[in-house]
């Protein structure tokens, strides 16, 4: 059995998803409108330490991860799927150091402790968030 002790890895969060700028139409509505929907938050990046591992041979083959993007919004107010969190296994008594290998992130200590690195993007708005009583017709999305 090989045995790692030390890893270097890459790692990204998921970007949220665009919203929508969408109007309602439908034959018998005059003025229908703005309905489109919100993009949906990025997926986050998760360390969690499991007691049955005992080394990290698991990130010698596979150094970049990456967790999934949020969808965008769409029409009739229709929200993005938000994407999925990324959670990575490490054995107990794993420390997380950055770059420079002197500051230390995070110690795990206890099974199945769970260590947020990286956050996913959060979602875009729609033109429905931006409609008001003097614009209702928001071309505008964020």
């Amino acid at each position: 059995m090989k045995f790692l002790d030390q890893a270097k890895i890459y790692i990204k969060a998921g970007n949220g998803g665009s919203g929508s700028a969408s109007f309602r139409r439908e034959k018998f509505v005059e003025y229908g409108g703005p309905d489109g929907g919100d993009g949906g938050n990025g997926g986050s990046i998760i360390f969690q330490s499991d007691r049955n591992l005992n080394t990290l041979i698991d990130f010698r083959y596979a150094q970049h991860f990456k967790a999934q993007h949020g969808k965008p919004g769409s029409k009739r107010n229709k929200t993005g799927a938000n994407g999925e969190d990324l959670i990575l296994k490490v054995p107990l008594g794993t420390q997380l150091y950055e770059e420079d290998n002197n500051t230390l992130i995070y110690d795990f200590t206890k099974n199945k402790e769970k260590y947020l690195v990286a956050s996913g993007g959060k979602g875009g708005l729609g033109n429905v968030r931006f409609k008001s009583s003097t614009n209702r017709a928001p071309r505008k999305k964020n």
